[in-house]
This record gives structure tokens, C-alpha cells and sequence, in this order.
């Protein structure tokens, strides 16, 4: 969702602004009254800079951000992990050398609709947790010697409503899992 303010909003970014909204008054960060007022606000807004003060004092801001084009992320002989608040580039190249990869994009700040990412791990295993409601497409990735571990994920090679991840390229010697964030109470993995 990050975007130069003066870009317009689309319909789905309202309602992924309302999402943030409901999760934070379901985390016990807004009152009803709080989480009224904003989310009126933030369906009446027209651009990314104007919904910009309902999010500002939440986790997962900015909205507005420079958001990459492309990104390399590279692992040898150690794991790569992505969680929490991070950038995601529109396009990602994972190229990992006997170590594994998790990459949570729960909290992640997304500017597209559609993320790519291309594989090349070796001797390892990828890990891939979606955000609630996000899809997947798979069918372009070779795997040697590994397996695709799909759980609960829509999976189609075009893209739904919400969020969606086209994943491409070679998993060799480990599997591919994808999946969302899992809760036990207060716990998250």
C-alpha cells in the first residue's frame, strides 16, 4: 500500500486501510469511538496522503514510503528472515546457498497488488507466510529434489481481490512452503 500521497485510492486500498483499522481496534489500540471516526474518515479519502493521520499513530505506517522496483535478497550457508515492518519491492530475487528463507509478509509495507518472486535456493527451504486473504500462484517453480507445501492459501495463476504472490524459478534440495501466520493466543509463527 505504500504510495506517493497524491496518488488517487482504489476501492481495495480503502479496504485494506479498514482492515488495519478493525485489526487495531481488535488489538485494543483504538476505542469504538476511535475506530468510528477514523475509518468514516479513511472511506471518504480520496488520495494516500489524506488517510495518511487515520494510520499515522499505528503499527505498519508509513503509507507513503519509496517503494523499490526490484530487490535482491541472498543467503549462503545462513538463514534469510523478513518479518515484521520491511519494504517489499514489487519484484524480489531470493537466491539462497544451503540456507533457509522466511520471508513474513504479514506486516510487510506492499505498494502492489501483485509481488513477484523469483527462486534460486539451494539446499534449503523457503518459507513463504502471506498476509490474511492473499493468494498464490506457484506453477512456475521447478523443484529438484523438493516439494510445494500449500496450506490453506488460495491458489490460482491469476490474481484475486486482494493481495497476490506470483512465485517463479528453482527450489532445489528443500521445499517450498507457503502459508499464513499462524495464532495460538498471544503467540505468532
Amino acid at each position: 500500500m505504500p504510495r506517493s500521497p497524491q496518488t488517487r485510492m482504489s476501492d481495495a486500498d480503502r479496504e485494506m486501510v479498514a482492515g488495519r483499522l478493525r485489526a487495531a481496534h481488535g488489538e485494543g489500540r483504538l476505542t469504538l469511538e476511535e475506530f468510528e471516526q477514523r475509518l468514516s474518515g479513511a472511506l471518504a479519502a480520496r488520495t494516500f496522503g489524506e488517510v495518511e493521520p487515520f494510520l499515522a499513530d499505528l503499527p505498519g505506517n508509513p503509507v507513503t514510503v519509496a517503494v523499490p522496483e526490484h530487490a535482491v535478497l541472498r543467503t549462503t550457508a545462513a538463514t534469510l528472515k523478513r518479518q515484521g515492518t520491511w519494504v517489499v519491492a514489487r519484484r524480489l530475487m531470493v537466491v539462497g546457498k544451503g540456507g533457509g528463507v522466511k520471508l513474513d509478509f504479514t506486516d510487510a509495507l506492499i505498494s502492489d497488488r501483485v509481488v513477484e518472486i523469483d527462486l534460486d535456493v539451494f539446499l534449503g527451504s523457503t518459507r513463504l507466510v502471506l498476509p490474511p486473504g492473499a493468494s498464490v500462484d506457484i506453477d512456475d517453480v521447478e523443484f529438484v529434489a523438493g516439494s510445494p507445501h500449500v496450506r490453506r492459501v488460495p491458489t490460482s495463476p491469476i490474481p484475486g481481490p486482494g493481495l497476490h504472490f506470483k512465485v517463479r524459478g528453482k527450489q532445489r534440495g528443500g521445499s517450498l512452503v507457503v502459508r499464513y501466520r499462524r495464532r495460538f493466543g498471544k503467540w505468532k509463527w
